[in-house]
């Protein structure tokens, strides 16, 4: 067995570069995942390995469903200075990129989707998959996209989430027209004193909610386009991190949907 050890080695410089440079991914339509249920994901839904950095001194587990696979050992000190999480899991994969078209999607009669507007914070977004897969969201789309989605910090905080997910990246007329198209009721998620209550309203057949930037909120371009609702607060604080407010209204589509099945 051959351990590269040194981080000039020209393999280990580029897996770097991938891990920083979002251009750099782009242009090479490859990114990396890392952790051992990250790849497990990644390799479960379709995602084509292009090879593996495996730190034998730290990756314990079997590594049978890899073997198929390039795989390149490395030592542990090397292991530390390019991984995010250090010494947790000792496996990195590099993958090819998938585009997914909306217009590919096909949209069930109970459906919800959730529209993102140009979110900036790469955790947020990963927190925001996690939510959206856990209450069985059918797709995600990002608007104007201003994070590459294939970003470390997507892939780490969704959990591998994002590879078994719908997840689209799309101009705002051109989602507006797919969900028109599609007959999905709008919803849009900002401060209004005309807002109704999340609790208090019903999410019958296909649904879009709209949600707008950390810190600027929904743009003007969605803010009439549909039925405007909020979360309701008994604090001082008038609003919540994006990633909980997206959690809390997912949740409550599922718990709705769930009751009109069993009734």
């Amino acid at each position: 067995m051959i351990i590269v050890e040194s981080p000039q080695n020209q393999k280990i410089k580029k897996l770097t570069r991938l891990l920083s440079d979002n251009r750099f991914r782009r242009k090479e339509g490859i990114f990396v995942v890392e952790g051992k249920q990250e790849n497990d994901r990644a390799l479960r839904h379709g995602y084509r390995c292009v090879e593996y950095f495996i730190c034998p001194g730290i990756f314990k587990d079997k590594i049978t469903p890899f073997k198929e696979h390039r795989i390149h050992y490395i030592t542990k000190n090397l292991y530390k200075k390019i991984a995010y999480r250090n010494t947790v899991e000792g496996i990195l994969g590099v993958y090819k990129a998938i585009n997914k078209k909306l217009n590919n999607f096909s949209a069930s009669e109970n459906s919800t989707i959730i529209v993102l507007e140009s979110t900036e914070k790469p955790g947020n977004l990963g927190a925001i998959l996690r939510s959206c897969e856990a209450f069985g969201v059918d797709a995600l789309i990002i608007a104007d996209p201003k994070i590459d989605l294939y970003n470390p910090n997507v892939i780490r905080s969704s959990v591998g989430c994002i590879f078994g997910m719908n997840v689209f990246q799309e101009k705002n007329t051109e989602i507006e027209h797919f969900l028109e198209n599609n007959g999905y009721k709008i919803f849009t998620t900002f401060i209004n004193k005309k807002s109704a209550s999340v609790t208090e309203t019903k999410f019958e057949g296909k649904n879009a909610i709209i949600f707008g930037t950390e810190h600027s909120g929904v743009s003007q371009y969605w803010q009439n386009k549909g039925t405007n609702i909020n979360i309701p607060m008994i604090g001082s604080i008038n609003s919540l991190n994006l990633s909980n407010a997206v959690a809390i209204i997912c949740y409550e589509c599922l718990k709705q949907k769930s009751q009109d099945t069993q009734s």
